[in-house]
């Protein structure tokens, strides 16, 4: 792989990020590691409150990046068939027709993915983990690229279906975005006191490029110690004394993945010890369930990791002649 190709994912972040903080205010790492799910190809739970801004920071990425969007809206009467799309007979035609549903798009919000039943969430996940969409028996691949946000509530449980935990796993990280400052809410209100300035953002990337720096951030070079940091502190979550499920091996490629795009975006061919540090709250909290008598104690995954970020050694660390 050559520099060029790492400069060019550099500069498609740079760009991204830039193009969307004109409708998002503030969140810059949040949109950072927005793209880093997008150049691993895996797909985003937003955990937070409503009014925050999950549904403008996803339109604001598929209009930056040239690319369809569309919007579930989960509810209990929702039906897979509203997700996938349904094959309508055409008497003209005397034939069935395939009516694409929502998730053919290329950047799909599932709002409060809570709210729908188990087998709507079900059938949603398969198109997220297989790619493709299956009815009545016939086969449709969905465009490349494809990223699925899916919002819930952490609030309000009430009238929901959370997601079980071999869900919770398919989701390659979890984000939150929080309340905006003072100061950034103030801008807010000024950048919305006329027109939504959703309304004229326009493309700044297309989605070949996006393809292609995909393809990209798979050969960015991880050494060996780094992966054996990322195995050993994913194999650390499943011997914890408060965890009661740890991260799967699907945890440790996801943190793996997570690095080396975060590493591309930084500019460099190479993953660093630290890159695995700034992901691993993103892509393993959520990953881990703790003891009922954890939670009851007030413990979070995130303090989990953030411990196991601080006892976890490197293994060059640990020889202490970088090898």
């Amino acid at each position: 792989m050559s520099k060029t190709d790492v400069d060019s994912v550099a500069r498609f972040g740079g760009d991204v990020l830039e193009n969307i903080s004109r409708v998002m205010v503030g969140k810059q790492k949040e949109i950072r590691t927005l793209l880093v799910a997008l150049l691993s190809e895996g797909h985003i739970l937003l955990e937070d409150v409503p009014g925050v801004g999950k549904t403008m920071m996803a339109r604001a990425l598929a209009i930056s990046i040239g690319g369809t969007f569309s919007r579930i809206q989960c509810t209990p009467d929702l039906l897979p068939s509203d997700i996938t799309g349904v094959s309508i007979f055409d008497q003209k035609r005397g034939d069935f027709v395939f009516r694409p549903g929502p998730i053919m798009a290329q950047i799909v919000l599932a709002d409060e993915i809570n709210r729908a039943t188990p087998r709507s969430q079900s059938s949603l996940l398969e198109c997220m983990g297989e790619g493709q969409v299956t009815v009545d028996g016939k086969t449709y691949r969905l465009e490349r690229p494809f990223l699925v946000l899916a919002t819930q509530n952490p609030v309000e449980y009430e009238g929901t279906f959370p997601l079980p935990e071999a869900q919770l796993d398919r989701f390659f990280l979890r984000l939150h975005l929080g309340y905006p400052t003072l100061e950034e809410e103030n801008i807010i209100l000024q950048r919305l006191q006329g027109l939504h300035p959703i309304e004229s953002l326009e493309a700044c990337s297309t989605p070949e490029q996006v393809r292609t720096l995909q393809e990209v951030v798979t050969k960015v070079f991880v050494e060996d110690s780094v992966r054996d940091y990322v195995v050993r502190l994913t194999q650390s979550t499943r011997s914890h004394s408060h965890v009661q499920l740890g991260a799967s091996p699907r945890g440790s490629l996801a943190l793996m993945r997570a690095a080396q795009a975060w590493a591309a975006l930084e500019g460099r061919d190479y993953i660093l010890p630290d890159d695995v540090k700034k992901m691993a709250p993103w892509v393993l909290a959520h990953r881990i369930v703790l003891k009922p008598e954890s939670q009851l104690r007030g413990l979070t995954s995130e303090d989990v990791i953030s411990e196991l970020l601080h006892t976890v050694p490197v293994r060059a660390e640990e020889d202490g002649d970088g090898k």
